[in-house]
């Protein structure tokens, strides 16, 4: 009666194996190291400075264990924590180049458990230190900005077909002036023919005799703050995978914030240096003497000795159509930028040379910065302004297309500096950080410390208890706690899930909702019991009669910890993976096996007696 086959143990035993194995590397203590990644991705680390580092370092009484080169990042592997922050002192002084130091653990997994692809948990920012970094996106900035470039396309449009027109950009709204309703008239045709994207109708249209008033509806205005918060989203996310880090996370919050999480990280002003800055390029066509000034704009050069120029004010493209940059020199090696373009910026770049050969085209970098000041009541205030400079204004010697190349940069570095950024991507809108943390990788290991001893406290109450209530059954059901834990382990290990202070949370709830599930089962064993139902009719009836109650408790608890994962962020995310992780692997141990071993025990033999 209470008899599994064959097949069926061999399938217990199968899933309860690769998880040990997939759960193993996780026993293996990790040593503290050190990561160096460069800020400028085009520059290298060469042997001679991996051999200078270690010099250094070994002139400091400091043992290396080992040096590891791998995709332009050094990991150093030290024999202590104090070796590790000590190193990582003595490094940041080594050298004025542009790179940051990361605190981090390498694993001693051993090789032939990497080669099957098993790999101990990542840590999160709680656990493993690091920082924690909030950047909310200026989109009222960005829709204004986009809303004036929009207002210089049309009036060139209007130019092109003989209306005669100016406008002024304010907040969300253009507003356009004729010289006769005819030319209005013209012109409310053109826009409403042109007035329709995905979400509906870009424009709110409102005339008054030789004025129009142009105004983004919402379903466009969210259309576009959703563009630029996601393009952001991908540009950071691009930047920071530029820069080497292990295990970032980079996630949207809320209609227009993003999170930056750098696990190990200690240096702030460096990682700031590199991830917050911003930079974009626009291309316009210079401004030809006839221009009006309400078609034209000055801008400065970026090196001051060469004074200014009057360019366009519509953007021909933007760093947002870069596909790839690559710093280099010239034949005359001066530093250089050649950069491709995607199909889009390529068309826009012919259509904008066809035709104007021997015009200049201004490239300007555009730059966010920040300038600081005292407020009335004497506060320390911070605001960001866009700088925008002449970087090249060459004169078009033949028409252009998805690659080129941008000279007039000061120097190497800056070349090299703008090549990352343009490649890793450009942010569609200006971004400012508004809240910064710092944790310590000895508050880091203080969690983990308590963590686990939380989990352990709780594992040694609940064996107890079992084993004083249920006897033999409650040897069962601890059992199957161990494997639930080693399951719950072994999957995340395995999709790389990332452990948080509120995940070992979530473990620590598991270990009582497996429990509850074994509960349920000795409870109505023990009731069928009291109804003199014979022990091995008593035995499957317990696990049979209690597999409904089992699965819906389960089922709403599943329902609850997902809906939290889909609406939640950061450590609530991290506490709804590791619950819904632990109530499968709950369900399988505390049914099959807890079913499987009591089997074992009583089911190929008669039982007269059964005590639990």
């Amino acid at each position: 009666m209470n008899q599994f086959k064959i097949w069926q143990y061999s399938l217990i035993a199968s899933v309860l194996f690769v998880g040990v194995i997939f759960a193993l590397p996780n026993i293996f203590p990790s040593k503290p190291a050190l990561q160096i990644a460069l800020g400028n991705s085009s520059d290298e680390i060469n042997s001679n400075l991996i051999s200078d580092i270690e010099k250094r370092l070994n002139e400091e009484g400091i043992l290396v264990g080992s040096l590891e080169l791998e995709d332009n990042s050094l990991t150093i592997v030290l024999e202590s924590v104090d070796d590790q922050l000590s190193s990582r002192r003595i490094l940041s002084n080594f050298s004025d180049g542009d790179y940051i130091i990361a605190l981090k653990s390498e694993p001693s997994t051993p090789k032939w458990l990497r080669e099957i692809g098993a790999k101990p948990l990542n840590l999160g920012l709680d656990l493993a230190g690091g920082i924690h970094f909030l950047l909310e996106v200026d989109t009222a900035r960005y829709s204004e900005e986009r809303l004036s470039s929009e207002g210089a396309s049309l009036v060139e449009e209007f130019t092109k077909q003989g209306i005669f027109s100016s406008y002024q950009s304010t907040g969300n709204t253009i507003d356009l002036s004729f010289n006769s309703e005819t030319d209005a008239d013209s012109a409310i045709k053109y826009v409403n023919e042109n007035n329709f994207t995905t979400s509906g109708s870009k424009y709110n249209v409102t005339v008054d005799d030789t004025n129009i008033k142009l105004q983004y509806t919402d379903n466009y205005l969210s259309e576009i703050i959703d563009y630029a918060v996601e393009q952001n989203l991908v540009a950071l996310r691009n930047r920071v995978n530029e820069l080497g880090v292990s295990e970032p996370i980079v996630q949207r919050e809320g209609k227009g914030r993003i999170v930056v999480e750098l696990p190990g990280v200690q240096d702030s002003a460096s990682a700031k240096k590199i991830i917050g800055k911003t930079a974009n390029l626009e291309f316009r066509l210079e401004a030809r003497n006839s221009d009006s000034f309400l078609r034209k704009e000055k801008f400065q050069y970026k090196n001051p000795l060469q004074g200014s120029a009057f360019l366009e004010k519509v953007i021909v493209l933007s760093g947002d159509n870069v596909t790839n940059a690559q710093s280099s020199f010239d034949e005359n090696g001066r530093p250089q930028v050649n950069i491709n373009l995607d199909i889009e910026g390529g068309r826009a770049m012919q259509k904008a040379t066809t035709g104007n050969i021997g015009r200049r085209l201004g490239v300007i970098l555009v730059e966010e910065k920040t300038k600081t000041f005292f407020d009335e009541e004497n506060n320390v205030v911070q605001e960001s302004f866009l700088e925008k400079s002449i970087i090249s204004n060459a004169t078009i010697q033949a028409v252009l297309g998805t690659s080129f190349r941008i000279t007039g940069l000061t120097g190497p570095n800056e070349a090299s500096e703008l090549a990352l950024l343009l490649r890793a991507g450009a942010l569609a809108a200006p971004m400012k950080f508004v809240e910064e943390q710092t944790i310590g990788p000895t508050l880091g290991k203080e969690n983990i410390d308590k963590g686990v001893t939380s989990i352990i406290i709780g594992f040694i109450l609940v064996f107890i208890f079992m084993l004083l209530r249920y006897r033999l059954f409650g040897l069962s059901a601890n059992f199957a706690l161990i494997c639930n834990l080693i399951l719950v382990t072994s999957i995340m290990s395995a999709v790389g899930g990332t452990l948080t202070l509120p995940g070992i949370a979530g473990i620590v709830l598991t270990v009582g909702m497996a429990v509850d599930a074994n509960v349920l089962i000795f409870a109505r064993i023990s009731e069928e019991l009291k109804n003199n139902i014979e022990p091995q009719s008593a035995i499957k009836n317990g696990f049979s009669k209690a597999f409904s109650t089992i699965m819906d408790a389960n089922i709403t608890t599943l329902i609850v910890a997902l809906i939290l994962y889909a609406i939640g962020t950061g450590p609530i995310k991290g506490f709804a993976v590791t619950l819904s992780i632990g109530i499968v692997t709950s369900i399988f141990t505390a049914i099959l096996v807890t079913r499987s071993l009591v089997n074992f025990i009583y089911g190929y033999r008669t039982v007269s007696d059964l005590k639990i």
